[in-house]
């Protein structure tokens, strides 16, 4: 070996060079000294990561407004669901890539800015969904509003919607950011048990269960999710209970076993327009068949609460969303909600308009107007609002005690004429 290595060193070295071992070795230095500084060599410049690092923070750029040296203001009186901006709500625009091929982009409203959460009772929420191994889709589906959900000033305020069935779905709506795959992991066995331990824990009144769709189930994972909704209803009895479901397909008797599971509100979204459906939704869901799972639902029970939810900025018309609600109506639905779309990631579809707070607040008086029990409408509406949740549950709370007060003087009337004929 050592006959080897000079000649090796001979063939990579400059013939110049004597690579003799006689030559002193310089002393090696500890690793922790610095190296001198040597003048002759430039810094590098960095100037836009200098400007970055004097910048605002992370948290003050997401919930400011966006500063005007970036944007310019525009106007989107082309949309037929957008009323002109006005001065306090104007819409930006930005210049964004390489110089030669840069392109121009809207900025987030402001009404759409939220804060980053940050408080002690998300982090304990989160923890809990973790260490029970639960998913919702609140983290999984990117929703704006889980600063609001989960943070609220104690735990027995907050509110989270449960996903079941796992975090991946058959499915692949270009509208969200639910991993999808033809086949998903088997469904957890403990999942009922511990999503009724959690929300026991927590201490709600209300709580909002929403689930992937399972088409590579027979049954669509519906006997889970009744199982679910019992467990729930056994260890807690008081609790109003939201299912959000699929469409199971189009089975209806799946439909008829999770509304009889002991359920308060059946809700299943129709997210848009019919005329936008099959560029919005999977090929597999259709709106005609959304509307016949919210009618059977609607019948399965007896005052049985239903709910749908609708994505405005996708590029519908007014005679569309309608049409929309007066096919809602038809069937007797309940509750609608309204709410800004948002890209979620560059891969799926763009927003066509941002719709403008005044917008929202004229389709919830229109609803309101064709018969809608309740209607929450706004940019940052989702299908599980708080405030509509809040709404919802002193509705059902009222019914039952409606019924109960019926009950009460029926068999006070049956008792009054046992006693006359006793007489």
């Amino acid at each position: 070996m050592s006959s080897r290595l000079p000649r090796l060193r001979c063939l990579y070295s400059s013939p110049t060079i004597n690579t003799s071992f006689a030559q002193p070795i310089s002393s090696r230095s500890f690793a922790t000294e610095a190296p001198e500084p040597n003048p002759s060599i430039r810094r590098r410049p960095t100037t836009f990561r200098d400007r970055l690092n004097a910048g605002p923070s992370f948290s003050e750029f997401v919930s400011s407004p966006p500063s005007a040296e970036f944007s310019t203001p525009i106007t989107t009186n082309d949309s037929p669901l957008n009323d002109p901006p006005t001065s306090e709500e104007p819409l930006r625009t930005a210049l964004v890539g390489p110089a030669n091929r840069k392109r121009q982009i809207t900025r987030l409203p402001t009404w759409l800015q939220t804060p980053i959460p940050t408080s002690p009772n998300y982090k304990r929420i989160k923890s809990d969904l973790r260490g029970l191994n639960l998913h919702t889709v609140c983290e999984e589906a990117r929703c704006p509003n889980i600063n609001d959900c989960w943070g609220g000033s104690d735990k027995s305020a907050a509110t989270a919607t449960i996903m079941l069935m796992g975090d991946t779905c058959t499915r692949g709506c270009r509208f969200c950011s639910v991993k999808t795959s033809r086949a998903p992991p088997p469904l957890d066995p403990h999942e009922p048990e511990h999503t009724a331990e959690a929300l026991k824990r927590w201490g709600l009144g209300y709580v909002v269960l929403t689930s992937v769709d399972r088409d590579d189930l027979a049954d669509g994972g519906a006997h889970h999710f009744a199982e679910t909704i019992r467990k729930i209803k056994d260890k807690a009895p008081g609790m109003l209970v939201e299912a959000l479901t699929g469409d199971y397909a189009g089975d209806l008797e799946m439909v008829d076993l999770v509304a009889g599971s002991g359920l308060d509100v059946y809700a299943h979204n129709v997210e848009t327009v019919e005329a936008l459906t099959p560029m919005v939704r999977d090929r597999r869901a259709t709106f005609r068949q959304s509307l016949r799972v919210l009618e059977r639902a609607k019948g399965a029970k007896e005052g049985m609460v239903t709910k749908t939810s609708v994505m405005l900025g996708l590029g519908e018309t007014e005679e569309q969303i309608w049409e929309m609600l007066r096919e809602l109506r038809k069937i007797n639905t309940d509750i609608v909600t309204f709410g800004q779309y948002m890209q979620p990631t560059k891969r799926h579809m763009p927003v066509h308009t941002y719709v403008t707070p005044s917008v929202f607040e004229t389709w919830r008086q229109r609803a309101l107007d064709l018969g809608f029990l309740y209607c929450a409408s706004g940019p940052l509406v989702r299908s599980s609002y708080k405030a509509g949740e809040a709404f919802i549950e002193n509705v059902i709370k009222k019914r039952k005690a409606g019924r109960d007060v019926s009950m009460l003087q029926e068999l006070g009337g049956l008792e009054r004429e046992r006693i006359v004929q006793d007489v």
